[in-house]
């Protein structure tokens, strides 16, 4: 038995196919395996921070596959979604390793994946040209200084900036892991259990029938990013991710503002919505 996400993201409909395959073509990498500099709007030497990485390393290079729906494990490594797949996300392929662990380059999976000696898989990028030392060194030192994102100015209100499916395309157990990026710090104080909602949804009516137990977390080191884990296995059906209208949610960023729907009025706000077919 296995179970399939088909996702519905932004209002589209959008497949994710864990069979995706990287090129392994060598775009983005000199014949020395180190990011070639000067075009994609890189501009200067690449440096121990999130956005000199993101431009040299991760937008040129890693998002020749991992971008999409299709991007193999759930890890979109674009600009717009890197930051929030990474930083304190436990890894697919070995739940127990977090994908960016801050402060611990060895126990990071993203360093054991360019390094090729992860307990699983291939050496990324997938067949090479492989990332030179002086690269991987470089994103080892912005790991053991905390993996920072950087500034960034908050937005009013508080706003969804990203939301990824984090689970595989085919899950075991069907259950299913995503991640939502905000545009500041969530206030931790005020998550609990009712800061988000994920509903089954009546496949004639598409209103919500059941309510789906789930485990919410904000990733360690990503404080603008919230983690939901269903808490069991799901059945058929099409599923949606809510955040409950203010005054009952709880979610909210650092500065109090609230996520909140368009309108007059405090309207529930969609973050996600799904379906997941068991084939038998």
């Amino acid at each position: 038995m296995k179970y399939i996400l088909r996702w519905r993201e932004w209002g589209q409909a959008v497949a994710i196919s864990l069979l995706c395959g990287c090129a392994g073509n060598g775009a983005g990498l000199d014949q020395s395996g180190r990011p070639v500099t000067g075009g994609g709007g890189t501009n200067g030497p690449l440096t121990a921070d999130y956005a000199s990485i993101q431009s040299h390393v991760f937008t040129p290079i890693c998002t020749a596959c991992h971008a999409g729906g299709g991007a193999p494990q759930g890890l979109r490594l674009d600009a717009t979604n890197a930051y929030a797949s990474l930083v304190g996300v436990p890894s697919n392929e070995v739940p127990g390793v977090l994908r960016v662990k801050p402060g611990n380059p060895g126990n990071s999976y993203i360093i054991q994946k360019i390094e090729g000696h992860a307990a699983v898989g291939a050496r990324m990028p997938f067949g090479g040209p492989y990332l030179d030392q002086a690269t991987i060194d470089t994103i080892r030192q912005w790991i053991t200084d905390g993996a920072q994102r950087g500034a960034g100015a908050a937005a009013a209100p508080l706003a969804v900036t990203s939301i990824s499916p984090m689970s595989e395309d085919f899950l075991p157990d069907g259950r299913a892991r995503l991640i939502a990026g905000f545009s500041e710090e969530l206030d931790q104080t005020r998550l609990d259990s009712g800061s988000v909602r994920l509903e089954r949804l009546d496949p004639g009516t598409g209103l919500p029938v059941d309510p789906v137990a789930v485990e919410i977390a904000v990733p360690a080191g990503n404080p603008r990013a919230l983690m939901v884990i269903t808490a069991k296995a799901l059945g058929d059906g099409r599923y949606r991710l809510v955040v409950p209208a203010a005054p009952e949610t709880g979610l909210s960023g650092v500065s109090g503002r609230r996520l909140e729907g368009a309108g007059p009025e405090p309207t529930p706000v969609l973050l996600d919505e799904f379906d997941l077919v068991v084939q038998k």
